[in-house]
């Protein structure tokens, strides 16, 4: 007698393959699903260390003339990586020829320490036409005015600098400076001259006539009052 095949043992296994796939699918897509959100959350945060430190950079290169507030004018010589207590920081190299010394700054700071591009050339125009305009001297003691104009001087604002210029200038036809309005007037023209000879690519010299020359167009300024160069005088003996 020939035995019959059995039948049972082939649905069974079709069964279970069956129920395998089905029992299996939801977790498999779960899988998937997860390592396709890990995908897209990993896309794009891979060029973040990139994008992060183009961002800090603020635009700024290598080989770029720049205006540090606290300094003046200054030129950006590299963009080096340093690392302090176990973390990576990158820092601007920038280098102030005249005055022989060399900036480190990072990349992160540039904002909050007021560094800037050079000012644009309608900006430059503005400042000239500025040093055209009457003095503004404030009747306050001299050691306050004397803050004032070093703050201004700092801020690195180019207008701003350009008024403690035309403040502080003296023709031919008026007392002479005295020691520390000397110094402040120099310092702030020092600023002004640097920013706008690295705009017009032209010499400091070339770009100090300039400004002596926009002054020069101001309103005539006479002597100055008996009581006004008093007042400045006592100022100066308290200042000291």
């Amino acid at each position: 007698m020939s035995r019959k095949p059995k039948k049972p043992a082939e649905p069974r296994r079709t069964s279970h393959a069956a129920r395998g796939p089905v029992r299996g699918a939801a977790p498999a897509a779960k899988v998937t699903g997860a390592r396709k959100a890990a995908g897209e959350g990993a896309m794009p945060g891979m060029p973040t260390a990139p994008n992060k430190k183009t961002t800090q950079r603020q635009g700024f290169k290598t080989n770029e003339f720049i205006v540090y507030p606290a300094h003046g004018v200054g030129q950006i010589m590299a963009i080096e990586e340093q690392e302090i207590a176990g973390a990576k920081l990158e820092l601007f190299v920038i280098n102030f020829i005249k005055d022989k010394m060399t900036l480190r700054v990072p990349t992160a700071k540039i904002v909050s320490v007021g560094m800037r591009k050079l000012a644009e050339p309608p900006l430059v125009k503005k400042a000239l036409e500025t040093l055209k305009g009457r003095a503004r001297v404030k009747r306050t003691m001299w050691s306050r005015r004397a803050q004032e104009y070093e703050a201004k001087i700092n801020s690195g604002d180019i207008v701003a600098i350009a008024e403690v210029v035309r403040d502080l200038f003296r023709s031919d036809t008026q007392p002479e400076q005295s020691y520390s309005e000397r110094q402040l007037y120099e310092a702030a023209l020092d600023r002004l001259s640097r920013e706008i000879a690295a705009v017009q690519k032209v010499t400091e010299t070339e770009a100090v006539k300039e400004i002596e020359g926009a002054l020069a167009k101001g309103p005539r300024r006479g002597p100055k009052p008996a009581e006004e160069a008093g007042t400045d005088e006592a100022s100066e003996e308290e200042a000291a």
